[in-house]
C-alpha cells in the first residue's frame, strides 16, 4: 500500500515544527537538563515515534508501519554509538555544559540535512542499480568486523575532526574563547568566529560519517525514501536527551560495540541475501534471481536489533558492577 502524499507532507511539516520549537526552547533557556527532564523528553520522543507508527499503519497499512518501527529501532540503536564521539568532541573543545544542548541540537539539524541528501542519492542509485545491495552488504560486514575489534575507533573519529579543525583555523579567524552560544563575536574591535562554529560543523560531519554505516543498513529494511528519512528524524530527535540521560553511564557500556557489530553484520548478510534474491549480475547464476536464498522478515531483524542491544548493555553493566566491587574490596583490604 502506497503512502499518501498528503500524509508525507503533513508529517514533515509537523516534525519540522517540533524541531524548530525544540531549538527555540533551548535557545531561550540554555541549561543543564536534569535526569528527570531528560527521561521525560526521551519518553516523549519514543512515544511520538510509536504514535507515528500507529497513525501510519491506519493510513498506509501495517506493513509500512512495521518497516518504520524496524528502521527506527535500527537507526536509534546505531545512533547510540554517536554519543561516545559526542562526549569526546565536547571535551576536546571544552564546550560549557549548559551550552551542550544547543550544540547537539544544531548539530543534529545539520546532520538531518546532510542525511536527507544522502538518502535521496541512495534511493536514486537503488532504483537504477540494484546490485548496489552487494556493495552495501559487504561494506556493513566490513564495518561490523571493525566494530568488533579492540577499542580505539572513537579516537580515530576525533582525529578526523582534528583535520577539519586545522583546515578551518587556516581559512577563518576564530577566537580562543566562547561568547555564550554566539558563533560570531568581537575581539579587540575585530569580528571573529567563535569556537562554537567549529563544534557545530564537527558534530554534523561526525554524524554524517556514522550515516555512511546506518543509511545503507536501513535500505535493507525499506527503500521507501520517506520511511527512511522519517526513521532517521525520530532516531536523531531523541539523541540529545539520551546524551544527558546516559551521562557517565556511557563509560560503562564497554560491550556496546559488540552489539552494534552483531546488528551491522546481520544486516550486511541480509542485504547480500536480498541482492542474491533480486540478482541481475550476469556472472551470478547466469543473471537470474537466486530463488533458494532465505527471505528474512523484518520482524526477525527487529528482534535481532533489540536482543543485541539488550545483551550488550546488560553484559556491560554487570561487568562494570563486578569491577567496581573488586576495586572496593581491594581498597578495604589495603
Amino acid at each position: 500500500m502506497d503512502i499518501p502524499l498528503w500524509f508525507e507532507i503533513t508529517s514533515m511539516v509537523a516534525l519540522s515544527l517540533i524541531l524548530i520549537g525544540d531549538l527555540l526552547l533551548i535557545r531561550l533557556r540554555p541549561h543543564i537538563p536534569s535526569t528527570k527532564e531528560s527521561t521525560l523528553w526521551v519518553a516523549f520522543y519514543v512515544g511520538l515515534a510509536l504514535l507515528f507508527a500507529v497513525i501510519l499503519g491506519n493510513v498506509a497499512g501495517w506493513r509500512n508501519a512495521g518497516d518504520f518501527i524496524t528502521g527506527w529501532a535500527l537507526e536509534y540503536s546505531l545512533s547510540v554509538d554517536n554519543l561516545f564521539v559526542f562526549v569526546l568532541i565536547m571535551a576536546q573543545f571544552a564546550v560549557p555544559r549548559r551550552l551542550q544542548q544547543q550544540v547537539l541540537m544544531v548539530g543534529i539539524i545539520i546532520a538531518l540535512v546532510l542525511r536527507g541528501a544522502f538518502i535521496l542519492v541512495g534511493v536514486t542509485i537503488i532504483e537504477h542499480f540494484s546490485p548496489i545491495f552487494y556493495i552495501f552488504g559487504a561494506f556493513l560486514i566490513y564495518t561490523a568486523i571493525k566494530q568488533a575489534m579492540p577499542e580505539g575507533e572513537h579516537d580515530d573519529d576525533v582525529k578526523r575532526e582534528n583535520f577539519i579543525v586545522r583546515l578551518l583555523r587556516r581559512r577563518i579567524d576564530i577566537s580562543e574563547t566562547y561568547d555564550g552560544s554566539k558563533i560570531r563575536t568581537t575581539v579587540d574591535g575585530k569580528r571573529m568566529w567563535t569556537p562554537m562554529v567549529i563544534v557545530f560543523i564537527t558534530i554534523g560531519v561526525t554524524d554524517l560519517i556514522f550515516a555512511i554505516d546506518s543509511i545503507p543498513a536501513i535500505f535493507e529494511i525499506t527503500t521507501n525514501g520517506f520511511l527512511v528519512f522519517a526513521a532517521n528524524i525520530f532516531a536523531l530527535m531523541g539523541l540529545r536527551q539520551l546524551y544527558f540521560l546516559l551521562g557517565d553511564l556511557l563509560d560503562r557500556l564497554r560491550y556496546l560495540h559488540y552489539g552494534i557489530a552483531v546488528i551491522l553484520g546481520f544486516i550486511g548478510v541480509k542485504l547480500i541475501l536480498h541482492a542474491l534474491h533480486e540478482n541481475e549480475l550476469p556472472f551470478i547464476n547466469g543473471g537470474e534471481h537466486v530463488e533458494w536464498v532465505p527471505d528474512i522478515d523484518n520482524l526477525v531483524s527487529l528482534g535481532v536489533i533489540v536482543v543485541s542491544m539488550a545483551v550488550a548493555t546488560i553484559a556491560s553493566l554487570i561487568a562494570s558492577s563486578r569491577e567496581k566491587r573488586a576495586v572496593t574490596r581491594s581498597a578495604s583490604v589495603e
